[in-house]
């Protein structure tokens, strides 16, 4: 087994999770519940209990948004114990095994791949812009239903930027120096708020580099159990960093990602990689990464000056707020926006069924909780809603698609360099025009 047993013992199955577990709150099954799944895995560990399938439903349908863990006073390290049972069922079982052959290669040859994320969304992107997004939508009810699901995730897509040179120098004197982690499926989908993320560094007095050998953060695999390939993603960002930056990552004052699924795995690489040749490389890359919200507060941002007169909210991607307790430095950024009034969310914090590939693997679950979301949206009444995860702005986007389409989704640093530069991105002009 790979898991450490006194994980398990830290549980004092008092219930104060219950509440913040999305699925336990869809279901009101203890088994779907934090203390529940617990109690399961330690009886299938000490052999009281069989690994039928209806217990791996219940352990699949976790979501490992990590909100139990926020929750629990007695420090209870819950994502070791559902981590420990995705890494012992890739021994018996395929990864992400509620999904077909297909889907599961298009969710891990080809979704942490940028360059062939980019080439697949081409035709998307293309016949979008010849206004024929929504027949192509339409004609999707065609496909099987594996299919149907992925392609209901695409959003209406901005134009790539192509690429970046790898030095981007700061506007003014120089505050910082950094690197930038552009990611994979996150700068296929929406590629403007990478472009934006280096935009508002360099107005911030940052020098940008971006290391060309980069590759995705093995958060996909890593979450599916595949440890030994998530490794081989974290050594090779390592060295990507601290080679291609010439002078090494001791040069540079922080990494950053504007991806909050990312953010945590790439934390982790220290522990990812400690018994690798890599494991000194790792613990540097992995205290340098910063998630942009919280590295501008750090520095100190510019001030903004274009007025955003309008009414937004803001929902608490997973990965930033219960795994990198990261919840108000975004706030704070979009506060220092002249004329946005920001709206408190109900339930802001529980998470909205992406999950990573959840919208895949789960998606009845997946789609319950979106819709949730959605109806928490609406009720602010807000013209836009932020939120600092790839994810998240999908699962949103797919879910208000057929109730409000017009309403703007996007990351926290999309309206601060619309704050920045008095640009508003092409479609979501008309919120500040009335």
């Amino acid at each position: 087994m790979a898991i450490d047993y006194q994980l398990f013992m830290d549980c004092v199955h008092c219930g104060l999770c219950l509440s913040s577990c999305p699925t336990y709150l869809e279901t009101g099954d203890e088994n779907d519940s934090p203390r529940g799944r617990i109690y399961l895995w330690r009886a299938v560990t000490d052999g009281r209990a069989e690994l039928t399938p209806e217990v791996r439903h219940h352990l699949d349908l976790c979501l490992e948004c990590l909100g139990c863990e926020t929750a629990c006073p007695s420090g209870v390290q819950y994502g070791k114990i559902i981590g420990s049972y995705k890494k012992d069922m890739t021994r018996i079982l395929p990864p992400a095994p509620t999904v077909n052959w297909l889907q599961r290669q298009m969710l891990f040859h080809l979704t942490p791949y940028a360059g062939r994320m980019r080439l697949a969304l081409a035709p998307m992107r293309l016949l979008q812009r010849m206004g024929m997004g929504g027949l192509v939508r339409r004609m999707g009810r065609l496909l099987p239903r594996s299919l149907r699901l992925m392609q209901d995730i695409v959003p209406t897509l901005a134009p790539h930027y192509g690429r970046l040179p790898e030095v981007l120098p700061a506007e003014g004197k120089r505050r910082a120096r950094v690197a930038l982690f552009t990611g994979c499926a996150a700068d296929a989908f929406f590629p403007q708020t990478n472009l934006n993320t280096a935009r508002v560094l360099q107005r911030n007095g940052c020098e940008v580099w971006i290391p060309r050998t980069q590759v995705c953060c093995g958060a996909l695999h890593y979450h599916a159990g595949l440890e030994k390939q998530a490794e081989r993603f974290a050594a090779d960002n390592c060295r990507a960093f601290n080679k291609g930056l010439h002078d090494g990552l001791d040069k540079v004052d922080a990494i950053i990602n504007n991806a909050g699924g990312c953010g945590p795995v790439l934390k982790e690489y220290g522990h990812l990689l400690e018994k690798t040749p890599t494991a000194g490389v790792g613990a540097a890359f992995a205290s340098k990464v910063r998630d942009i919200s919280e590295f501008l507060v750090e520095l100190g941002p510019a001030k903004p000056t274009h007025a955003l007169p309008i009414k937004a909210t803001y929902h608490d991607a997973c990965g930033l707020s219960h795994a990198q307790k990261i919840r108000q430095p975004p706030r704070q950024l979009l506060g220092l926006i002249p004329g946005l009034e920001l709206i408190p969310l109900n339930e802001g914090e529980l998470c909205c069924g992406a999950a990573g590939a959840y919208n895949i693997t789960q998606p009845e679950m997946s789609h319950a909780l979106g819709q949730r979301k959605a109806k928490n949206i609406l009720a602010t009444g807000a013209q836009a809603v932020f939120t600092g995860n790839v994810g998240c702005s999908l699962q949103i986007i797919r879910h208000l698609r057929e109730i409000k389409p017009e309403m703007w989704v996007a990351h926290p640093v999309d309206a601060l360099w619309a704050s920045y530069s008095g640009e508003m991105p092409k479609g979501v002009d008309w919120i500040v025009a009335g």
